[in-house]
């Protein structure tokens, strides 16, 4: 749920500004954003700055990486006075106003890496604080206060409360209800197809209906196993059978049984396309047999969350032989997931698929303090092999945008309406 934010936001908000400006020729030129060194990842940082900063932190944190003050110091700097972070301040020493675009995803992600880290108490209550405060009627959260609830962003959420030590069942909206039971109603609709059993939606379409859609699925599922946080563990015990889910008609009444529906939906999925799930279809093609490496690295998480580990492996085994290049396109926040996918499997990380993904991981940002092994950091002239450069412009034409901006929309920024 984390790498597609960024460049689906990016084609809205060209695609937007070339829709208020037809009799322009040209769209403007991006302002180039200097990459600060603290930093992980070379590319822009303006729509996903902070998620992809919380996830190394995180990564590192979970494989025993003490992570380079800078970097630490450079996400805490993120933070707004009211608790809140948006995706990026470029000058963190500019206070927040109401143009900045304050972001729940943001913020539970970095609840979740500050808490694991230790040392930042104040940051992490600030935070928490503020999620509660923008908690919708429902229960829910979106990813921009304001809007509707979705579940990916309740989802998420819910982990951030689960790491504070709070607990999401008595953390309720103005309706009376929690986190949890804002879940319930992002139950799919199935439009009589019975593969789309179990499923759950990103978000009600205008006509109130909810699209059957994997990333909101594996989001859910997490979150209603009572392990809503990017990190989980190896499940203890025999592997959990896949259940048979709900039938189309009946609702979901809890979230043991939301997590047991969703499981079944993506193992079923899965299983039909050797491990891996599908991407969406660009706008204008019929393929749908692409691998989503992304969302399947998800489901990995989610289906260990609700104890299925031999469902859980087989699709970690597909990435190992199939996400190398995914990853080192994608960035940290890739290698991140990767290695909670590892982790929540009991597979080596520094060994997966002949990847090292701990190194490549190191290699995005800032020499760590010390590394796996307890070796200091090296020279910042050896530190970094990836994202390196202090300083890197962000050139996106306009008309490529145009062309694939819907399809990005569609597997990205909301994970909505991503249909199997």
């Amino acid at each position: 749920m984390t790498l597609r934010r960024s460049a689906a936001a990016l084609a809205v908000t060209v695609a937007l500004g070339a829709v208020a400006a037809p009799g322009a020729s040209a769209a403007p030129s991006p302002t180039p954003v200097a990459i600060p060194s603290g930093l992980y990842g070379k590319g822009d940082p303006s729509f996903d700055g902070v998620f992809r900063q919380s996830l190394a932190l995180l990564a590192q944190d979970q494989v025993g990486v003490e992570p380079a003050a800078k970097a630490v110091d450079w996400l805490t700097g993120q933070q707004c006075d009211n608790g809140a972070f948006p995706a990026f301040r470029p000058d963190p020493g500019t206070p927040c106003d109401a143009k900045t675009q304050l972001d729940t995803n943001m913020t539970a992600a970095a609840v979740q890496a500050l808490k694991a880290l230790g040392g930042q108490d104040a940051a992490v209550t600030k935070a928490v604080g503020w999620l509660k405060s923008v908690q919708n009627a429902d229960g829910g959260w979106p990813s921009w206060p304001g809007s509707p609830s979705d579940a990916n962003s309740t989802s998420i959420v819910i982990g951030a409360l689960q790491a504070a030590g709070e607990k999401p069942a008595d953390v309720k909206g103005k309706d009376g209800k929690s986190p949890l039971q804002a879940l319930l109603g992002f139950q799919a609709d199935c439009d009589g197809k019975p593969e789309n059993q179990g499923a759950f939606g990103f978000q009600p379409d205008k006509d109130g209906k909810l699209a059957p859609n994997a990333d909101a699925t594996a989001a859910v599922v997490t979150a209603a196993a009572g392990r809503g946080g990017f990190v989980i563990d190896v499940p203890r015990g025999k592997d959990r059978p896949i259940e048979a889910a709900p039938g189309c008609k009946e609702g979901i009444a809890d979230p043991r049984t939301a997590a047991s529906a969703g499981s079944a939906y993506l193992a079923r999925t899965m299983d039909e396309n050797g491990g891996f799930l599908k991407a969406p279809p660009m706008p204008g093609s019929d393929a749908t047999d692409k691998p989503d490496v992304g969302n399947t690295a998800d489901a990995v998480v989610a289906l260990a969350a609700d104890g299925h580990k031999d469902a859980a492996r087989k699709s970690a085994d597909w990435l190992t032989k199939n996400s190398a290049p995914w990853a080192k396109a994608s960035g940290p926040a890739a290698y991140a997931q990767l290695i909670f996918a590892a982790h929540a499997t009991g597979m080596d990380p520094s060994s997966f698929g002949g990847t090292d993904l701990v190194k490549e991981l190191n290699a995005t940002g800032p020499a760590p303090e010390k590394a796996a092994d307890g070796a200091e950091k090296k020279d910042d002239a050896e530190k970094k092999t990836d994202g390196g450069s202090s300083t890197a412009w962000w050139v996106i034409g306009a008309a490529f945008v145009a062309s694939v901006g819907a399809g990005l929309l569609i597997s990205m920024r909301n994970k909505k309406n991503k249909q199997l």
